[in-house]
């Protein structure tokens, strides 16, 4: 099994690095070209391509800046 890291982005997305599959509430599975070494996942709920990021949040005032030793 190969190793995924989840990269949290200061005010950004979440960068996926590593082979993963992506599915909707419905169980539909999202299209990833498979030589792709990582995806962006949306956090600021702005993106026009969610799930995936599409850089709105540089525009829309999205902050987050969350670090591994804060609860």
């Amino acid at each position: 099994m190969s190793h995924v890291t989840i990269r949290c982005r200061q005010n950004g997305p979440f960068v996926v690095e590593g082979p993963v599959t992506v599915v909707d509430h419905e169980g539909n599975t999202f299209p990833i070209a498979a030589d792709k070494p990582a995806i962006a996942l949306c956090r600021c709920g702005a993106s026009q391509n969610r799930p995936f990021c599409d850089g709105t949040h540089k525009t829309c005032g999205f902050e987050a800046a969350e670090t591994a030793g804060s609860s």
